[in-house]
């Protein structure tokens, strides 16, 4: 999920303030129902693709040691794509909408588009594709796709950090520890952005600098404390909670949806890897 980038900024204001906290599930569904999607890019971020290629020693391949295929998880996935190329990549992918429009918006680009997703290695060949309808908070989608708390290898987190008011960010910190699998098997994929928003200017999307993604990550479920500047109040010399995770890399993608650059097609979105530290 990302804003939709034709509204204006004190439309978006009034629109979200009637959904709040827990609320934001209507919000976005309703963004869907209206078909008011101009945040599509209609295409994977680059940065992943090159993610999956590049630092394919770090994550892991898509089977694991038993010959499984391990499972990826896609939260706010839009319309799909970036499901569809982690399967193309040999992963049992599975994408999570809050919206039935969405889901059946996600399925209808698997029906008509999959010919974009080739299958990256013929003999891990396309792992399974799964949509499902749930909040990211709730565990009924968990039982509905079979899958236990901790079952994800890979989680890639790209524009739904950016999209969720920042008040439910350790709530978001605090889930991902819970749907993430062990180290070093698991592993979260965080496209931080936008980086370089003014972080006092109103969202979604949210203003998501790295170190915002450092004090969440590290302390879940945590209060963090934000000064009048917008940014987070980063204190280096403070230990990781027993549950945080850990940053494992940290670097600047070489390629990225335009959105993440500025002007002068200077990039300023990073990739981030988080592991549990069990």
């Amino acid at each position: 999920m990302t804003t939709p980038t034709n509204i204006d900024p004190k439309d978006l204001q009034a629109y979200w303030a009637k959904y709040q906290d827990d609320k934001y599930v209507e919000g976005w569904a309703s963004l869907w129902d209206n078909d008011t999607l101009p945040w599509d890019r209609g295409f994977p971020n680059p940065a992943l693709e090159d993610t999956l290629v590049q630092r394919a020693g770090t994550i892991g391949g898509p089977i694991a040691q038993d010959g499984q295929r391990r499972k990826a998880l896609v939260p706010g996935c839009g319309r799909g794509v970036d499901v569809l190329l982690l399967a193309s990549f040999g992963y049992d992918a599975y994408g999570l909408e809050c919206s039935a429009t969405a889901v059946d918006a996600c399925k209808k680009e698997e029906k008509e588009n999959h010919s974009r997703y080739r299958v990256r290695d013929e003999k891990v060949g396309k792992g399974k594709v799964t949509f499902v309808l749930g909040d990211f908070f709730d565990d009924t989608w968990l039982k509905d796709i079979r899958v236990p708390r901790n079952g994800f290898d890979v989680i890639y987190d790209y524009t739904f950090f950016c999209a969720l008011n920042p008040e439910l960010r350790p709530k978001w910190a605090l889930r991902h520890t819970e749907l993430l699998s062990p180290s070093p098997a698991g592993n979260l994929i965080c496209l931080e952005s936008p980086r370089h928003k003014n972080p006092l200017a109103p969202g979604p999307p949210f203003a998501s600098p790295s170190e915002a993604y450092m004090e969440h990550l590290s302390h879940p479920g945590e209060k963090i404390s934000y000064n009048d500047k917008g940014l987070v109040n980063a204190d280096p010399l403070r230990e990781p909670s027993e549950t945080g995770l850990e940053r494992v890399a940290h670097w600047q993608p070489e390629r990225t949806h335009a959105v993440g650059q500025d002007e002068n097609g200077v990039i300023h979105d990073r990739v981030s890897i988080w592991r549990r530290r069990d």
